[in-house]
């Protein structure tokens, strides 16, 4: 971390920067981006291609644009806190700087940590649910209680994995990685051998405008899309264990979207060459659970290939799994060392030197979840969680950070400023009206109680809003 910049900017983070010390930078750009792809490539894109397909038919493919356009948008504003405070615990940070450590920042840094503790055993819940989901085809007669434990099991060998020092986490999310690289390059790769480009691109209806863009069919198939990107930032989690984080961390975050989002439209592509989108729309429309990508490899190369390709996207599912939990169990950790959380979760290991009572209270929650949910009920649940105190929240925050404090000293600033925090914000606030309903009542009832304990810890704490002027 550039401790000039510290001093320069007088961000008034000393405190912060001492607790990062006491995590270790041990991550370069490559562990970085490895661990962010791993996040982003979970069961997601195989469990949500179908059902993208069938909201939208053959104009499937303009969902993932729009997710990849979206993600990378939002990676700017990201970048820029990111780079500007490296600290573990991502955007609990950046609220807090932003909105004021001692005034509403309190709230809004508050607000995060709270759904949090219910957002990010959702992500890991889903990964689970998909993996029992997936796990479908090669044992069709598991029964519904059978998912469900096969879906508790693969949480608590995900915590086994995290229990253990960091850069032990490098080395296995590497390992992970490579399973995930390899399994998207044999979908690939099978596809664009069987691809009639000049068919398939005559088939896709290229007849959008405006008024299919902005339909609420269009965002319900974005939110799908989007929950497949999710996780590009997952290296702000772990901002106090990066390497030259000043660099690493937007190098890490672009590098990654821009890599999946051509992974995810060749998979796409490479899928629809050999199982047609009319096909796969019938099947959604009929309810009949498709298991496309496991479909597709049998269909050219047969059964036995078909089982392996289904393995090693599970594999996928553990990877996703993993990443998701390693980040998330440093949020609370950085709110309670700053005495903005209970104070159980400022623990690291006696020896291994983690967040391990963070971590297990995460996946605690996220064990309870994937018993109770379904994946299509977690998925609009986890976006309408984070958006608008998150997304929206850290966007606005940066307009705030650039008016008080300026950009001379920012280790990154992001391009066409404003223009990236306007669109951002537009879209966000397009994919949050998607997520329908009752879904954003559930959120409204989150961050209601989640306001509620807060201004109940304020008041007796003689905390912001209440404290003595």
């Amino acid at each position: 971390m550039n401790e000039q910049f510290l001093e320069s900017t007088n961000c008034q983070i000393s405190k912060l920067y001492l607790i990062s010390l006491m995590l270790q930078r041990k991550l370069n750009l490559f562990q970085s981006t490895v661990l962010n792809m791993i996040d982003m490539v979970g069961i997601g894109p195989f469990v949500t291609m179908p059902i993208v397909i069938g909201y939208l038919g053959g104009m499937y493919i303009y969902a993932w644009i729009a997710g990849a356009v979206l993600s990378l948008i939002d990676a700017m504003i990201w970048s820029e806190l990111g780079a500007a405070y490296p600290l573990s615990g991502g955007s609990f940070n950046f609220l807090s700087e932003a909105y004021g450590k001692n005034k509403a920042g309190k709230l809004m840094s508050f607000l995060y940590t709270w759904q949090t503790i219910i957002q990010a055993p959702l992500v890991a819940a889903s990964a689970a649910i998909g993996f029992a989901t997936y796990l479908l085809y090669l044992f069709p007669d598991l029964s519904v209680w059978e998912q469900k434990i096969v879906s508790g099991s693969v949480i608590i060998f995900i915590t086994i994995l995290l229990y253990r020092k960091i850069e032990s986490i490098g080395k296995i999310g590497v390992l992970l990685w490579i399973g995930v690289i390899g399994t998207l390059g044999w979908i690939i790769f099978g596809g664009l051998t069987h691809l009639n480009g000049f068919q398939l691109f005559k088939e896709l209806n290229s007849n959008i405008g405006l008024a299919e863009i902005v339909s609420f069919t269009f965002g319900q198939a974005c939110v799908k899309t989007i929950y497949s990107y999710l996780g590009y930032y997952n290296v702000c989690h772990l901002g106090g264990e990066i390497k030259n984080p000043g660099k690493n961390i937007p190098r890490s975050m672009f590098i990654s979207v821009i890599g999946i989002a051509v992974l995810y439209l060749l998979m796409n592509l490479s899928v629809t060459s050999v199982v047609h989108w009319q096909e796969i729309k019938s099947w959604q429309e009929s309810g009949i659970n498709s298991f496309v990508v496991s479909i597709f490899i049998e269909r050219i190369y047969g059964a036995t290939a078909a089982k392996i390709a289904t393995v090693m996207i599970l594999w996928v599912a553990l990877a996703s799994l993993f990443a998701v939990l390693l980040g998330y169990s440093r949020v609370p950790y950085a709110a309670a060392t700053q005495g903005a959380f209970f104070k159980i979760f400022a623990k690291l290991h006696p020896t291994k030197n983690f967040p391990y009572i963070s971590l297990l209270v995460l996946a605690s929650i996220a064990f309870v979840f994937s018993l109770l949910f379904r994946m299509g009920e977690v998925i609009s649940g986890i976006l309408a969680m984070r958006i608008m105190v998150q997304f929206i929240g850290q966007a606005i925050g940066v307009v705030l950070l650039r008016k008080r404090n300026g950009t001379k000293h920012l280790p990154y600033k992001m391009p066409l400023y404003p223009l990236p925090v306007i669109l951002a914000i537009l879209m966000w606030l397009f994919i949050f009206y998607a997520t329908g309903l009752t879904i954003i009542t559930t959120f409204f009832v989150v961050v209601g109680s989640g306001l509620l304990v807060y201004l109940v810890k304020a008041k007796l704490n003689k905390e912001w809003p209440f404290e003595k002027v």
